[in-house]
């Protein structure tokens, strides 16, 4: 079990930082709106009152902190992808790892954004609410992959 956690924090970790490091490439190189885990934070904020939707997360009432937990939430969510990926392809997958199953786990974080994450915070299914949903929904793709490699790579250093 120590060893399911461990892999689970440090490969969930990594691979959140690698999207991390990508989100502020994008940003320096093509001036591409880095994440804003505030609005995430506050999104998270509202759910123990039981509000799950909003119609516009930046108009919502701002939540204490919302920037740290959008933060915590953002790497929380990670260590438990990776968890997913070793509870269902097994701690011998990450003594060996192989691409395939991290990239599945990485296209299968995107239905969470697009399905629970952007519908929540008032942007619509997929962002379809948005005026530049294509490039949000590939600004996804993309940075989804890029989780996906970041937890192939982790594994990998973690043999």
């Amino acid at each position: 079990m120590f060893e399911f956690i461990w892999r689970s924090i440090v490969i969930g970790v990594a691979a959140t930082a690698l999207l991390d490091l990508w989100a502020l490439f994008l940003q320096r190189v093509f001036a591409v709106a880095p994440p804003n885990w505030a609005m995430v934070g506050r999104w998270v904020g509202h759910l123990p009152q039981g509000r799950f939707i909003h119609d516009d997360i930046g108009r919502s009432a701002p939540v204490s902190n919302e920037r740290v937990i959008g933060w915590i939430f953002h790497y929380a969510v990670g260590i438990a992808f990776a968890a997913v990926l070793l509870a269902v392809w097994g701690l011998g997958w990450a003594r060996v790892p192989t691409l395939v199953p991290a990239l599945i786990v990485g296209y299968v974080t995107i239905g969470c954004g697009w399905f629970i994450l952007q519908p929540g915070m008032g942007a619509g299914i997929a962002a379809s609410r948005r005026d530049n949903a294509m490039q949000i929904r590939m600004l996804n793709i993309l940075g989804h992959t890029v989780f996906g490699l970041g937890l192939y790579f982790a594994a990998l250093l973690t043999r």
